[in-house]
């Protein structure tokens, strides 16, 4: 490809071409439409797994109250309000609930 070089005060400066930088922009923008759609789904992944991390946590809680309490709490409400969990722990960042059935917690 042609370089222009322009003289100011003796001196040459060399510059890009239009064609240049537009492939330069093609190039950023492809790499963009690959990248893009890879985000989204690791960001999928990434609640889901933080909501069975988060379900780990208050059956670990579970166990703590269990084993203070000699029995296993009803319902959250009770870790909750003994201190075991706070209000917002009680459902997982994509909007589920988390419950305790049988002494255990579960997702819902």
């Amino acid at each position: 490809m042609k370089r222009y070089y322009f003289k100011l005060k003796n001196k040459n400066l060399k510059a890009f071409t239009l064609l240049e930088m537009l492939l330069v922009l093609l190039v950023i923008s492809v790499l963009l439409i690959l990248i893009i759609p890879n985000i989204a789904k690791q960001s999928e992944h990434v609640q889901a797994t933080g909501c069975e991390a988060q379900q780990k946590m208050v059956n670990s809680q579970i166990e703590a109250y269990s084993l203070k309490n000699n029995r296993k709490p009803d319902s959250i409400d009770e870790l909750v309000t003994q201190g075991y969990l706070k209000e917002a722990q009680k459902k997982c960042k994509s909007g589920e609930s988390i419950t305790i059935k049988n002494g255990e917690a579960s997702i819902s």
